[in-house]
């Protein structure tokens, strides 16, 4: 069966990709389902594991966002929604952001709080099979074990996230590339306790939450931008995405254009694109102006909806690639 994103027809390669970005994201959340309880078994008076355990459920945020939005993007455009549902992408990102932002705000007051008011936290004994254990050990065993795999899972979304142009999954796989430091953190912090350095569970606290702040705050930035209608850029953020030129570049090399130039903004996985041409000739067919745009849709399938604009002269807006542009 085809899978389509509004009006597009994804190629095969990215139905497969989205197939298994969807089943990655189930077994991220059948993990999350069993590691938060387990942490949450051996918490005790741990800052950093109270930390660590808040993040894990902050962790079901971007995976339950990215199944919601791409159900709702399948969607066809019709009246009320004329570009589509291919926002909810948008969304969804700027939801997983703002949890992500305030529970590191929260944590940060709560961790530095604990570190000027000198808490002393304690962690006790439990009784295994009948054997006096240190809760610690249990607590440095629950974060060996729930902080390897996400690791893994973040690194095979990270490349799906990239052929799919998908945020909510790259801001996921970040996140979960990035727990490893949760954990090693929260083993500090319960080592801290055991040697008698109580301060350090609270500077491992302010370091994870540190790093879900930052998290938050990177993704909160991004998910503005692309709302606001910012130029397109790749699914990292980090540089404009190359399909710009590709277009311009196609367009400036068909015969009856003078100069051309586009605009294109990011709408989730695909992109809208305003071309403005400038013509060589004073009449163009509508024939020649729907094959250019047919052409230019079949550019990349990213290309969701092409929209040729005839003009004299160029908007200064435009990013423009003809050498008269």
């Amino acid at each position: 069966m085809t899978i389509t994103f509004g009006r597009s027809a994804l190629p095969a390669k990215q139905q497969e990709i989205l197939r298994r970005a969807v089943r990655l994201e189930w077994v991220t959340l059948g993990f999350l389902a069993v590691a938060i309880p387990l942490v949450g078994l051996v918490l005790g008076n741990s800052q950093a594991m109270k930390a660590a355990w808040i993040e894990d459920m902050l962790s079901l945020a971007p995976p339950i966002a990215f199944l919601i939005a791409v159900r709702i993007i399948r969607r066809p455009p019709r009246p009320k929604w004329p570009y589509g549902f291919h926002r909810s992408v948008g969304v969804a990102h700027l939801v997983a952001a703002v949890a992500l932002l305030t529970m590191g705000s929260f944590l940060i007051f709560d961790s530095a709080t604990g570190l000027i008011t000198a808490e002393h936290p304690t962690i006790g004994t439990v009784q295994v099979l009948g054997q006096v254990v240190w809760l610690g050990w249990l607590m440095i065993a629950a974060m060996i074990v729930t902080g390897i795999p996400p690791v893994i899972l973040g690194h095979l979304k990270m490349g799906l996230a990239r052929d799919l142009h998908d945020k909510v999954l790259y801001a996921d796989a970040d996140m979960n590339k990035a727990d490893w430091m949760t954990a090693l953190g929260s083993i500090v912090g319960v080592t801290g306790i055991g040697l008698g350095l109580w301060w350090l569970d609270a500077v491992a606290a302010l370091f994870i939450a540190s790093t879900i702040l930052v998290d938050g705050v990177r993704n909160l930035r991004a998910s503005v931008t692309d709302l606001m209608d910012t130029r397109a850029v790749t699914f990292d953020d980090k540089r404009p995405h190359p399909v710009i030129d590709q277009i311009n570049t196609y367009l400036c090399g068909l015969d009856w254009v003078e100069a051309a130039g586009s605009r294109i903004r990011d709408e989730g996985h695909v992109f809208h694109v305003e071309a403005f041409v400038v013509p060589r000739a004073s009449t163009v067919t509508v024939e020649t102006v729907e094959t250019t745009q047919a052409a230019c849709t079949d550019l990349d399938w990213r290309l969701n909806d092409v929209v040729l604009v005839l003009v004299s002269e160029l908007p200064d807006f435009v990013t423009t690639a003809c050498p008269g542009g």
